[in-house]
C-alpha cells in the first residue's frame, strides 16, 4: 500500500491530506493539554504543507482553541468540533449553527457521573460535551461509561442529539456534526486526484464513509477496531514515518 499512495501523491496534481491530531498525530496524554505537537512533527506538517498542490487540513474534535493553540502557527486550515468550525485563511467560522441550550439538560447528566466515578472530568467546548475516563481505574471507568450512554440515549432522542462512544471518552453534540460534514465542506469547491485522509477514533469513521466510494481517497485507520477505512497503521509512529516518506 505504501509503495503506491507515495507513487500516487507524487504524481497527482491536486492534492488533499486530512489529519486527525489526538491518536493520530499525538499520542493520548492523560491530560489533554499534554498532548503538544514535537517540533519534529510541525516541521513535518509545514514541509508537507509547502508540497507542490498540495492542500494540508487538520481535522480534529477538540476545542477550536485548544487546536488552534497546537497548531494554529502553521499556514494550514484546521477543521475543529468535528466539522462544526473552520479556520480558512486563518480566520475561524462557523460551519453549523448551534444555539448550546441542550448543555443545560445534559450537563447535570455528567456531573453525576463524573461525582460517583473518581478520575472522570468533563470537557466542555463550543458544540459538543465530552466527559473523559482515561484517568479512572480502567474497570470503574468503563462500566461508569456504560450507565452514562445507558442515561444519555433518552435525553438525547428528545433533544435530538448524538452520542458518540469514543476513545474513553463519551461525548454528546447535535446531530448533524461530524467530520464527514466537515470533509465534504473540504471537496464542496475543489477537485482532488489524490487524498489522504488518516484518523484513530470513531469520529474519523464519518470522514472515512464519505471518503468510501472515492477512487483517488487513501483511508487510513490508525490502531484496532472496526473501520470503513481502507487500509491501516499501528500507531501514531507509523503514521509520522508515511507523512515524512511523503516528503
Amino acid at each position: 500500500m505504501k509503495e503506491l499512495l507515495i507513487e500516487k501523491f507524487h504524481k497527482a496534481g491536486n492534492k488533499l491530506i486530512l489529519l486527525d491530531y489526538d491518536g493520530t498525530l499525538v499520542d493520548y496524554k492523560m491530560a489533554p493539554q499534554e498532548a503538544t505537537p514535537s517540533k519534529k512533527l510541525l516541521a513535518s506538517l509545514l514541509k508537507l504543507n509547502g508540497s507542490p498542490n498540495t492542500k494540508l487540513v487538520i481535522i480534529s474534535g477538540r476545542a477550536y482553541q485548544d487546536i488552534d493553540g497546537f497548531v494554529g502557527h502553521l499556514p494550514i486550515d484546521i477543521v475543529a468540533e468535528h466539522g462544526a468550525m473552520i479556520r480558512e485563511n486563518e480566520i475561524w467560522k462557523e460551519l453549523v449553527p448551534d444555539d448550546e441550550i441542550w448543555k443545560q439538560s445534559v450537563f447535570p447528566i455528567l456531573n453525576r457521573a463524573t461525582e460517583n466515578c473518581s478520575g472522570t472530568f468533563i470537557e466542555e467546548k463550543r458544540f459538543s460535551l465530552a466527559w473523559h475516563y482515561r484517568n479512572a481505574e480502567p474497570e470503574n471507568g468503563i462500566s461508569a461509561s456504560r450507565k452514562l450512554i445507558a442515561v444519555l440515549s433518552a435525553k438525547t432522542q428528545v433533544l435530538n442529539l448524538k452520542i458518540t462512544d469514543g476513545n474513553k471518552v463519551v461525548e454528546v453534540k447535535k446531530k448533524g456534526i461530524d467530520k464527514g460534514k466537515g470533509t465534504l465542506y473540504l471537496l464542496e469547491n475543489n477537485h482532488y486526484d489524490f487524498i489522504l485522509s488518516i484518523g484513530d477514533d470513531k469520529t474519523d469513521e464519518d470522514m472515512f464513509e464519505v471518503l468510501a466510494n472515492n477512487s483517488n481517497a487513501y483511508t487510513i485507520k490508525v490502531g484496532d477496531g472496526n473501520t470503513l477505512a481502507k487500509y491501516r497503521l499501528e500507531n501514531v509512529q507509523n503514521v509520522i514515518v508515511l507523512l515524512n516518506e511523503l516528503l
